[in-house]
């Protein structure tokens, strides 16, 4: 076969699409060529994480073919994960117990979404080896996970100062306290932030009315586009830095939003790649996001929030890459909402 851009986007998407979670580690190589055919070559490295899962599912290797894994066998490969633990979100909670967490939150809202039905059907794993085998509890340690008290806490704030998100609309283009007209704190467990978030922009934030055109016809206008505001939102929720005590802001004002979050660019990702290159400060919570719906496809976001910018009539939206301990993107109203 012939392989081009087209086939090597197919390959490429196996890292992107978030079927295999958490995201795998690939190097594609460029095709060679030879008279039969193409040749490409697909690098895997290890994960750091494991146990990885397609669609929910956990395989392993038994000896010349592939199998299920047991709950021993995912709690062998949780207990390695836990030996190279390197970020924030994968360390054990100081002080935390399986109590912190909501049990109803977990067992009914994620988990059915993150292990197919199949084996639900079969899980007679206790509570705490379930959290495990997705990143949300220590069994070496027995306490939960950063991530396990970020997604599904009762009082995350107690272990996690930082994690909370401000509002505060402005009724000018500047940041003047007497022009604060609303101010919203979102804070508790991330599985129920998100969805208030997300309802929140959709309602208080996300604005439409009649603009007269040419003649007497008129068309309706929104001041932002809501898929481009949503993806900003989750991006910084997903990649800011949890060891911060400052919490995300969302700063509304007259002329356009702003959103800062703790932590800049991380890893791979630096001023001269951005968006092209993504890196992950948290694999776990952004594996528990795309899970949950709030991330569509990894290392997309940036570009597809650009793209709904400039369908919506909004200028593109500006990024301080030079901050080292911080994160700032300012999103400019539609061009026509002022008219």
């Amino acid at each position: 076969m012939d392989i081009g851009d087209k086939e090597l986007q197919q390959l490429g998407d196996v890292r992107s699409n978030g079927n295999v979670l958490p995201q795998p580690y690939l190097v594609i190589s460029e095709p060679f060529h030879f008279p039969e055919g193409d040749v490409v070559v697909m690098e895997v490295h290890p994960s750091d994480f494991p146990p990885v899962r397609y669609k929910g599912r956990c395989c392993i290797r038994v000896g010349p073919r592939k199998g299920v894994a047991s709950p021993q066998e995912e709690r062998v490969l949780s207990e390695k994960r836990i030996s190279t633990a390197r970020t924030f979100d994968e360390q054990y909670c100081r002080g935390s117990k399986v109590e912190d967490l909501s049990q109803e939150s977990f067992q009914l809202t994620y988990l059915p979404q993150a292990i197919d039905a199949e084996t639900l059907e079969t899980n007679g794993r206790p509570l705490k080896e379930q959290l495990a085998s997705l990143g949300f509890y220590d069994l070496v340690h027995d306490a939960c996970t950063h991530a396990g008290i970020m997604l599904f806490g009762v009082n995350p704030r107690f272990f996690i100062q930082g994690a909370y998100l401000q509002y505060v609309k402005f009724n000018s283009s500047d940041m003047d306290i007497d022009a604060i007209q609303m101010e919203k704190e979102f804070s508790g467990a991330l599985v129920t932030i998100l969805k208030n978030l997300d309802d929140f922009v959709n309602t208080n934030v996300i604005k439409q009315k009649p603009v007269r055109e040419e003649g007497f016809q008129e068309k309706v206008v929104f001041n932002y586009p809501a898929w481009s505001l949503r993806e900003f939102l989750m991006n910084a929720v997903m990649h800011r830095d949890y060891e911060s005590n400052a919490p995300v802001y969302f700063y509304e004002f007259s002329d356009r939003i702003e959103i800062v979050n703790p932590g800049g660019l991380y890893g791979d990702a630096r001023p001269e790649n951005f968006p092209n290159a993504s890196d992950y400060r948290n694999p776990v919570l952004a594996s528990a996001m795309k899970i949950l719906g709030y991330v569509n496809r990894f290392n997309f976001g940036v570009r597809n929030a650009q793209a709904k910018l400039e369908q919506n009539g909004n200028p593109p939206a500006q990024f301080k890459l030079e901050l080292q301990t911080k994160f700032f993107v300012s999103i400019g109203v539609n061009k026509d909402w002022h008219a």
